[in-house]
């Protein structure tokens, strides 16, 4: 009951293979999945598995910031004792200031180092077609450029790492169906309450897209995958013209403009980077 159906399974491995073809062929490689016990990341779990039987471990990290996150990490812990797979609950300590910041800081650096413990090969996540959609939406509204309006890309690297694969497999699919994963295989999945607090903004954009029926949320996450290739080449051309027009000078840098403005401007903000001399998070231009 707990195994999806075979064409759902064969989907997940063929965008799985899409995205992490060498980890496919090479049988002993293991995927690390980030599980919160919520109805999506309890999908790719049950979807992992049932690809890559024996292949597969799960990490739930407990920030301590509600009273039911033991609960739920708990909860997915026995879920992955039924399933057979390793499943390990990482406790962190999150730093005071911005808390949705400093929560994915200290969560990704907690699934870095549990990763690096078990020899794991790369790290999975449940970033999903609306996840996309909502993001985007959210910052047109913002008036955001094409960096800030670049969708998530199914690969990647684990923040705060230098090369650690970060996986997406499941940007093509709808958050319909895989809560629909879950209701098949019987298992409760946890609800976060801040999910339909509407003091959010994602909260609000997605009440508003629920009523959006001639919104084609598929085609609008594919928009936002269409500008994060876009970004990639604003970002091939601005290096291009770093090389070509940007020189040492005694009291600093000196630069020749010869590219259009989205690219110039991706130039300045490194050079300002590279006079601060503080390594940044990201990249500086992103909204």
């Amino acid at each position: 009951m707990l195994t999806p159906s075979a064409d759902l399974v064969a989907r997940f491995h063929a965008d799985l293979a899409a995205i992490w073809p060498e980890g496919i062929a090479h049988e002993p490689a293991k995927l690390a999945v980030a599980i919160s016990g919520g109805p999506d990341s309890t999908a790719l779990l049950l979807l992992a598995h049932a690809a890559l039987p024996g292949r597969v471990e799960a990490a739930t990290v407990d920030h301590g910031l509600r009273a039911a996150s033991a609960d739920e990490a708990a909860d997915v812990a026995a879920l992955c004792e039924r399933l057979g797979v390793p499943h390990r609950t990482l406790r962190v300590t999150v730093a005071p200031g911005n808390v949705q910041s400093e929560a994915r800081a200290a969560r990704y650096a907690a699934l870095a180092d549990w990763i690096e413990d078990r020899r794991l090969a790369v790290l999975t996540t449940a970033h999903h077609a609306d996840d996309q959609a909502e993001t985007l939406l959210m910052r047109l509204n913002r008036a955001s450029g094409v960096a800030g309006l670049a969708g998530t890309r199914a690969q990647g690297v684990v923040p705060g790492t230098k090369d650690l694969g970060l996986l997406r497999p499941l940007l093509g699919w709808r958050r319909a169906d895989l809560a629909q994963v879950v209701t098949a295989a019987g298992v409760a999945a946890a609800q976060d309450p801040s999910n339909a607090d509407p003091r959010f903004d994602r909260v609000r954009m997605r009440q508003a897209l629920k009523d959006a029926d001639w919104l084609d949320i598929t085609a609008v996450a594919q928009s936002a995958a269409h500008l994060a290739e876009a970004d990639e080449a604003l970002e091939w051309m601005a290096a291009l013209e770093w090389r070509s027009c940007v020189t040492k000078e005694p009291l600093g840098l000196r630069y020749r403009p010869r590219a259009p403005r989205a690219v110039a401007l991706r130039v300045l903000a490194l050079i300002v980077t590279e006079l601060d001399g503080t390594p940044r998070a990201g990249r500086p231009w992103r909204d």
